[in-house]
């Protein structure tokens, strides 16, 4: 490995581990988190959510409506089961298999 070579893994990995270490530094426990921080830890979540369907439904040609329908289909299969059983990993295992399911069988 060249030295410029060196010296960019160590300062990708620098800045990678200060930025992961800097909300322990910035925010130590027992310390009270400021109002804008909290109420970012409660809306960051679901925006990046709604950023990520937005993202992967931008594609999506409803004309015509059956071409949309796996998409539509595995959406309200990961909403539903999400709503009935409260987690994440049994909601998106569920819809990525009924999207992989229909798309096979649709096509």
């Amino acid at each position: 490995m060249t030295l410029h070579g060196a010296l960019t893994v160590g300062v990708v990995a620098l800045v990678t581990a200060l930025i992961r270490f800097a909300p322990f530094l910035l925010f130590p426990p027992g310390r009270t988190l400021p109002p804008y921080i909290a109420y970012l830890g409660r809306a960051l979540p679901y925006a990046a959510i709604g950023m990520l369907v937005v993202y992967c439904l931008r594609a999506v040609d409803f004309q015509p409506f059956t071409a949309a329908l796996p998409d539509v289909l595995a959406v309200a299969l990961t909403v539903f089961s999400y709503r009935k059983r409260r987690s994440a990993l049994l909601s998106i295992t569920l819809g990525t298999a009924c999207y992989m399911l229909l798309i096979r069988i649709m096509a």
